[in-house]
């Protein structure tokens, strides 16, 4: 059976050695009295409660799965995720990061992803029925009206009720332009919604009291394209003005999909017959108001797959220590057994190395980025603001992308170190590479993702957010660079930004001729600066690693030592790939495009 271990020793090296939080927070009025006390008495009790509470779930929720109920038009969760939920809610954990006005705790965001990793560790499937959650919090936190905020925050911020976001259609996936979702204005201003929608996470359940669902639909007058959605907010149950609820809403599940993994997770089917629903934000811009709910859950989709990758990890190495086969080729090592443990082996421990080093370079990037969305949400400096949200928007479809595909690899080499017996679902690891599967499929895939990068977020403004970023990265280095000891991070570190430099610009040169270039690059690119992205962290990880064992000598925490290790094998194992993603992004769209499609 699989186990389970918060990283909370790792955790706290991130977040108050090497991002330093809590200086941070002191510039930020909401948070300047949040200390390193609070930030870890926060996280040791989450993790128990992910360990404790919703760890044991995680496989019988998969075996089990949830249940629709064709006549009631219900469904039921697997057994034990309502009593999860309940403690869960009990517990205050629904309003640690949303705002006191609403009942919440008003704790920053950079805690709330670290509890989250955590139970995504414990169990994807089962947090993503509060995850999403969060996600339309934030969306009628921002763009709600008075009354609607009124009406939903205090219930979201509380968990008694849940949220979703409606958006993909049988007939159109990313391209939300082609939606038919239908919304009709009512004399007393709701709006009588009808259409259907498709892979809708935690759509439908038994785990709270009514669900808050979030759809985009078209108006009678709206035009052709996504300049032509809206967002409209549809509860479960009419809500009445006294906050009590009502008759069922004409929204209802239709089916459940039945997926490769997450099978504890109602993905549902829906379809709203005269559902009644009041409009968020202005009429025809729903898409910028659901964009809030869906870079949050970007967000929380890299934090997902971080999760799969930590607690795979873990399981593995445990199996390698344990398991005998063979010995090593220099020489038997556990002599008093008849074979060593698997451990011994250099492509075991490559695999466990490679997850080992994505989990934590993964770890640093998420703490950093929900670090700079607490800077671009609260800091008092408007310039403050505007810079950490050029860097949380260049960063977004890294986090999700780039920690997406690292997790599936990771969770992969995780089963491969268990032999056969990954493959049988008793250790539990199949199931962590099924469910990672998904992650860089939803919430736009990992080819969407890229191509946000490469046109968006770099070219589009000609390289301005990367260029700040680069000047993080640049000072970083010449500081460092004066280190004998960081030479061997620094060079290669440095090496790497001047080529993603020029292949920036080679890009945006030959997209002024063919468009296709983009599209044919777009890939290849985000894995590049990913690569350098977790870089940076891991050379400013060596650094700090490097401090304390010259501080402390013999005396230093084994931590720092295993810290240094794993920047090595990152630097000499992984950073490499960076040469061959460089030479096919440059080589072009020729090969993709010139094959008549008659031909395949």
């Amino acid at each position: 059976m699989p186990r389970y271990v918060p990283p909370l020793r790792d955790m706290q090296f991130v977040l108050h050695e090497l991002v330093q939080v809590t200086e941070t927070f002191k510039e930020i009025p909401a948070h300047a009295e949040v200390d390193v006390d609070t930030v870890n008495a926060v996280l040791e009790e989450g993790g128990k409660f992910a360990a404790q509470v919703v760890f044991p779930l995680n496989r019988s929720g998969d075996e089990e799965g949830c249940t629709h109920d064709k006549t009631t038009r219900e469904v039921r969760t697997p057994a034990g995720y309502p009593e999860a939920y309940a403690k869960y809610v009990e517990g205050g954990w629904p309003s640690l990061s949303c705002d006191p006005a609403y009942g919440g705790q008003g704790l920053p965001h950079v805690v709330n992803q670290c509890f989250y990793e955590m139970l995504n560790s414990a169990n994807q499937a089962w947090t993503m029925y509060p995850g999403l959650s969060h996600g339309a919090y934030e969306a009628l936190h921002a763009h709600g009206t008075p009354e609607q905020k009124a009406t939903y925050l205090p219930k979201l911020t509380s968990g008694e009720w849940t949220g979703t976001m409606c958006l993909t259609e049988p007939h159109c996936g990313t391209d939300l332009g082609l939606l038919r979702t239908k919304a009709e204005p009512l004399a007393d201003g709701t709006y009588r919604i009808n259409g259907a929608k498709i892979f809708i996470s935690a759509g439908e359940h038994d785990m709270a009291a009514n669900i808050v669902h979030l759809v985009l639909a078209r108006l009678p007058d709206a035009p052709a394209g996504s300049k032509g959605i809206s967002l409209f907010v549809v509860p479960k149950f009419h809500v009445a003005a006294d906050g009590s609820l009502g008759a069922r809403n004409g929204i209802f599940c239709a089916g459940l999909e039945h997926k490769m993994g997450i099978h504890s997770n109602a993905t549902a089917q829906l379809v709203l017959e005269d559902a009644i629903g009041t409009l968020v934000g202005e009429p025809h811009k729903g898409l910028q108001a659901m964009f809030v709910m869906m870079n949050a859950a970007r967000l929380g989709v890299g934090m997902q797959s971080l999760g799969l990758t930590e607690v795979a990890y873990q399981n593995a190495v445990d199996y390698a220590k344990d398991r005998l086969q063979m010995r090593a080729l220099t020489g038997p090592k556990a002599k008093d057994k008849p074979a060593d443990p698997i451990i011994v082996h250099p492509d075991v421990r490559k695999m466990l190395l490679t997850a080992r080093a994505y989990a934590e370079a993964g770890r640093a990037l998420c703490v950093h980025t929900a670090l700079m969305l607490d800077k671009e949400l609260s800091h008092p400096d408007a310039d403050v603001r505007r810079e950490a949200a050029d860097e949380v928007a260049l960063l977004t479809p890294i986090v999700k992308a780039f920690l997406t595909d690292n997790g599936w690899i990771a969770t992969s080499a995780c089963m491969q170190v268990f032999g056969g017996h990954g493959y049988v679902r008793e250790w539990g690891m199949e199931q962590y590479v099924r469910d990672a599967r998904i992650n860089m499929i939803y919430e736009g895939t990992n080819t969407i993702q890229s191509l946000d990068l490469l046109g968006r977020k770099v070219l589009a403004d000609n390289g301005k957010k990367l260029k700040a970023f680069g000047r993080r990265i640049a000072e970083f280095a010449e500081d460092a660079g004066v280190r004998e000891d960081m030479q061997e991070f620094i060079n290669p570190l440095a090496d790497l930004g001047d080529k993603v430099t020029k292949l920036t610009t080679e890009l945006g040169m030959k997209a002024f001729g063919n468009a296709d270039e983009v599209g044919a690059a777009a890939v290849d690119y985000l894995r590049v600066v990913g690569h350098l992205v977790f870089a940076y962290f891991w050379a400013r990880m060596a650094q700090v690693a490097l401090d304390r064992i010259q501080a402390d000598g013999d005396a230093v925490d084994p931590f720092y030592r295993a810290k240094l290790h794993t920047a090595r094998f990152y630097f000499a194992k992984l950073l490499p790939e960076t040469a061959s993603l460089i030479r096919t992004a440059r080589s072009g769209p020729a090969s993709l495009m010139a094959m008549d499609e008659s031909l395949f």
